[in-house]
């Protein structure tokens, strides 16, 4: 494989060939070279076609061979089967990029035939992009090789789609919504070029400013993770994931072949990087133009401008549901708004000015917001009455705008009849952010405030610790496992493995018969616990096969009996090695830990509340490995349950440190060892600061093989 082409060729390329281009209008070959031309592309295009001819005045070449000089894309619009034969064409000619529009590769089950192309391609030291892509458009080189629209809005807002009617509809939808592009790119199956490729690129242009993804599936996960982590810390990056739903990962599976994966890993992955995740296209494409257009906000004071007490109260939920964060300093508020609120108004935020609001009270609130210093963003809201003259506001909020957009960031929600979505289509029509619905209003405020914080975050410094674990140890263990055709670590190998990465567990003996069961609990000392211990069994709780709280020999060997009869009864065919007896713990906050190897991200870890009721209560958050104590810590606190470790209720304060350490040394056993795919220890007990944490119960399981990992 020789070195892979400067991505500058794929934005900026200086020849064209479009191999399939076609001579009927109807077709996807004429309508790419039609939109190349167009659009105004300053480069050479290249019709490839082995009629030969012309194409809209352009001479067609019979094959790309015959073209004289270096072509920097060639896009590929010809049946799946006569595919093969053009990449290998256009490798043999030199060609940096090819764009393959065709489909019926890995979508439909084709895995062969796409991995061949791409070997081809590489072989050659040519790039894929798709195949099953709609093209691409770029802004600066006005390069629009799709067979989508051609009236795009050149702005800075880059695209980058898994979906191919997706993207088209797209195209279509931003110039509506006088938003403006940078580019739009189609990836299709990712048989090769991937997301990460292209952010490579966008995140040093300065022609993009935002960048939105739609997502069906992450397949080079880690490096989808530092790359977004650059992006993020220099621009926003919206995320919209398809396969959110097991239905949703079915569905996203069978249209582009790739696997959907964990939202819930997904998510926190992208919380990790600084992403925005929107719901829908729309909530994206609001928030892209809003961003676009705001100026960045000093602070976290919001205040609410409202007529209708209704309106504003529902505003307020939806700050609380968006994290906008409300002004509260009453005394303030009250000098900065009571010369406009009459008496039976409020001064409180939502500042109401009533339903008897004019335009001249509107101006006097938003003027006075906007002087206040303390007050960094404003959600005006108006209801319809017959005080509130649509067609004057708007032209009021158009005056603010009039020579320079206002040094803070605003949002409008207005609500009422025909005249009022007049003057919310007349405010949009020259992006002034205006809607009907007041949850729209504070989402895109909302979006603005997490890209604040993100971008707050990404300056500060995250030093990842080198853990000090005995790595040739835990090599040995997991060797022998495999070495006997086991696929998880027995619960002495698993102490072994805590051992070498310094996480304290309990006293522990492996017990073979009734004699050494009592033997061993009375050198640890009353009470204990038993479990079973077989290469058969890995839930021991469900086989029967755990006691706890046993305060004396008799116990002790009545326990030591019950555990061997319900293994056997439970699986017959169990192999019992024999019974661990432990040292019972103190009591106290049951948390889980643990590490798994993603099949898009690699190495992730997860913390979480823990104990029997884990899967049900479902607090946990998940992030991708490598990271930091920062970074660790902003996960734990992302749980409910995190305050159980800050001191509830007058507890005294857990050992959050010990818990951080416990979690960074779960992420590097998984990173280093590869043959391990999963850890998890549930309860992690945590104690008061200062005195640690326990791990009783640990589970490693090793992979089966490469399709495992």
């Amino acid at each position: 494989m020789t070195d892979k082409p400067d991505i500058t060729s794929l934005f900026e390329p200086r020849t064209v060939a479009v191999v399939g281009a076609s001579h009927n209008p109807e077709k996807i070959g004429y309508k790419i070279v039609e939109n190349i031309i167009a659009c105004g592309y300053a480069g050479r295009i290249c019709p490839i076609n082995p009629e030969g001819g012309e194409i809209l005045k352009l001479p067609v070449y019979k094959n790309v061979g015959d073209v004289d000089g270096e072509i920097d894309v060639a896009v590929i619009t010809i049946p799946s089967k006569y595919v093969y034969d053009a990449v290998k064409a256009c490798a043999d000619k030199g060609v940096k990029y090819s764009l393959i529009i065709s489909s019926g590769f890995s979508e439909v089950g084709d895995y062969e035939s796409e991995k061949k192309i791409v070997s081809c391609a590489q072989e050659g030291g040519m790039r894929i992009i798709g195949p099953n892509i709609f093209g691409m458009y770029v802004a600066k080189s006005s390069f629009n090789a799709t067979f989508g629209t051609r009236d795009v809005r050149p702005g800075g807002i880059a695209i980058i789609t898994q979906s191919g009617a997706l993207g088209i509809s797209l195209m279509g939808k931003t110039a509506v919504m006088n938003i403006g592009l940078s580019g739009m790119f189609s990836l299709g199956n990712k048989s090769d070029v991937d997301e990460s490729d292209l952010l490579e690129y966008l995140i040093t242009d300065d022609s993009t400013r935002i960048i939105m993804m739609y997502v069906e599936g992450v397949k080079n996960g880690g490096r989808l993770v530092e790359l977004l982590k650059k992006a993020t810390s220099k621009k926003p990056v919206i995320v919209i994931k398809a396969g959110r739903s097991k239905r949703g990962a079915m569905a996203a599976a069978s249209h582009t072949g790739s696997l959907a994966g964990s939202d819930a890993v997904f998510s926190d992955i992208m919380k990790q990087c600084g992403v925005i995740r929107a719901e829908s296209i729309q909530e994206a494409l609001d928030a892209c133009k809003y961003i676009s257009n705001s100026p960045q906000p000093k602070g976290e004071n919001s205040v609410i401008i409202t007529n209708g007490g209704g309106m504003g109260v529902m505003a307020a939920d939806a700050c609380e549901k968006y994290s906008v964060n409300l002004y509260d300093n009453i005394e303030d508020l009250k000098r900065t708004f009571s010369k406009v609120v009459p008496a039976f108004g409020s001064v409180k935020n939502p500042v109401d000015l009533t339903g008897q609001a004019t335009l001249e009270n509107y101006k006097t609130a938003i003027d006075a917001a906007l002087a206040n210093k303390d007050i960094h963003t404003v959600i005006c809201l108006g209801c319809e009455t017959a005080f509130f003259d649509a067609s004057k506001i708007a032209e009021m909020i158009k005056g603010l705008y009039s020579n320079s957009k206002p040094a803070k960031p605003l949002v409008y929600s207005f609500f009422g009849g025909a005249r009022i979505e007049d003057c919310i289509t007349s405010l949009k029509a020259v992006d002034i952010p205006a809607f009907s619905d007041v949850y729209e209003a504070v989402s895109c405020m909302g979006v603005l405030y997490e890209n604040y914080r993100n971008t707050a975050y990404a300056t500060e410094s995250d030093q990842k610790e080198e853990q000090g674990i005995d790595d040739p140890s835990i090599d040995v263990i997991v060797k022998k496992a495999l070495g006997e055709g086991r696929h998880f670590l027995l619960s002495y190998e698993a102490e072994k493995v805590m051992a070498a990465a310094g996480i304290r567990m309990p006293k522990s003996f492996l017990a073979k018969d009734f004699d050494e069961a009592v033997k061993f609990a009375e050198k640890i000392g009353y009470p204990v616990a038993l479990k079973v211990v077989s290469k058969d069994i890995i839930h021991k709780s469900d086989a029967g096969g755990v006691a706890l709280n046993l305060e004396n020999r008799q116990e002790v060997l009545d326990a030591y009996q019950v555990i061997l009869y319900n293994c056997k009864k439970a699986k017959p065919d169990a192999v019992i090695e024999g019974v661990s007896v432990s040292e019972m713990m103190k009591k106290e906050i049951e948390t889980i830990a643990g590490a798994v190897r993603d099949k898009s991200f690699g190495p992730v870890v997860m913390y979480g509340l823990g104990g029997v009721y884990v899967e049900i209560l479902n607090d946990v958050a998940f992030r991708s490995f490598p990271l930091g104590r920062k970074d660790i810590l902003k996960m734990i606190n992302e749980t409910k349950s995190s305050q159980l470790l800050m001191g509830a209720r007058g507890e005294k304060r857990k050992d959050v440190g010990s818990v951080v350490d416990a979690v960074s040394k779960l992420g590097t056993i998984l990173a280093r060892h590869e043959e391990i795919s999963e850890i998890e220890i549930n309860p992690l007990m945590v104690y008061e600061d200062g005195q640690g944490v326990m791990a009783p119960d640990v589970r490693i399981l090793l992979s089966k093989g490469p399709e495992a990992k």
